[in-house]
């Protein structure tokens, strides 16, 4: 049996361009930072808007190993977790239609589903990772394991993660801790799914994509890319492979939306103008509902807060690293999306 090599590295990321808002030591901490980034080798987008315009739009790397295809700022990138803001705003936009409360109880719509989720947890407790209900998925794993049973093929529909989602004895009481969860968000679309009586990746396109004018945004296919979607890469037994059989084929509740760094300004200023959900729905997500602590940032409802009046999504996962903060005060964004585990994180401190 045969391997087939890594392609020839690529050569080192141009020079960024100077602008007056991006000084030299901004400027040499990012290059020193991409550079790392195209050694491992990854690809991805950076992105900083200020003062309304465009500081900085950098792409390095292959969107496309197999076919040399350079990455473009153009490209849409998968954002992993990052997409759990989408899942929390298409359940607060059932909350703002009557159709969900924040204290409708996950147990009302579950029925016998799940039976090891606690009477009491509610929407509000999952949408903030204090529902203390057992995860399906190890988020502390090393990225090239293999996480889910079955063919990747079979988890599209919200209800297909039942069997996975199943079996987990409850951490805590809710309301009474914090624990980053996956599985709450995955159960998050069911109930939006259930309540709704419409397909959860519609609900996500018809409530948050299309309201905030999103243009490049949406949930793909891993097996069915179009040409302007970036390949996600995981580091197996030394080799680089795809991540057609590490992930769902379709994201879920947890993850899996694809994006561009231009759409996230655009999602954030959308976001801030009421135009997905109403402006005191949005404020009462961004309200603290854990505290900063030594390992993690406070978190509201959907949205990390990493300082106050900062908002901000992040993910990781085995083929992408994704983080996109928002200064509320300035509207000031920085993006940056990238296509294996470890690459955006660099990028993203020398951004800051």
């Amino acid at each position: 049996m045969t391997t087939t090599a890594d392609p020839p590295a690529d050569p080192p990321p141009p020079a960024l361009h100077d602008h007056p808002l991006l000084t030299i030591e901004r400027r040499d901490a990012l290059a020193t930072a991409l550079q790392e980034a195209a050694e491992e080798p990854s690809a991805g987008v950076v992105r900083i808007d200020e003062e309304g315009e465009t500081v900085l739009e950098h792409a390095w790397g292959l969107a496309d190993r197999r076919h040399r295809i350079a990455m473009t700022p153009a490209h849409r990138i998968a954002v992993a977790s990052g997409a759990k803001g989408f899942t929390a705003l298409t359940v607060m936009s059932l909350v703002a239609d009557g159709t969900l409360t924040l204290d409708t109880t996950a147990r009302s719509l579950l029925g016998d589903d799940l039976p090891l989720i606690g009477e009491d947890v509610t929407i509000e407790h999952l949408l903030a990772h204090r529902s203390g209900i057992g995860d399906y998925l190890d988020d502390d794993a090393d990225s090239a394991e293999y996480l889910l049973p079955d063919a990747m093929s079979g988890y599209v529909d919200a209800e297909d993660y039942l069997d996975v989602l199943g079996g987990h004895e409850s951490l805590f009481a809710a309301g009474t801790d914090f624990r980053y969860c996956n599985g709450g968000f995955v159960v998050l679309a069911i109930l939006a799914q259930r309540a709704s009586g419409v397909p959860f990746h519609d609900l996500v396109r018809t409530r948050v994509i299309e309201p905030a004018g999103l243009t490049a945004t949406a949930y793909l296919r891993s097996d069915a890319l179009p040409g302007d979607a970036a390949v996600g890469y995981v580091r197996v037994d030394g080799v680089w492979r795809t991540n057609v059989h590490h992930l769902p084929v379709i994201g879920g509740g947890d993850g899996g939306i694809w994006t561009t760094a231009a759409d996230m300004v655009t999602f954030w200023d959308a976001l801030l103008d009421g135009r997905i959900v109403p402006r005191e729905l949005v404020d009462d997500m961004l309200r603290e509902r854990s505290a900063a602590s030594e390992d993690e940032n406070a978190y509201g409802l959907g949205f990390w807060l990493p300082a106050p009046g900062v908002v901000e999504l992040e993910g990781m996962d085995a083929s992408s690293s994704f983080v996109s903060r928002h200064e509320i005060a300035t509207g000031r964004t920085a993006s940056v999306l990238a296509t294996t585990a470890d690459a955006a994180w660099e990028v993203a401190r020398a951004v800051r």
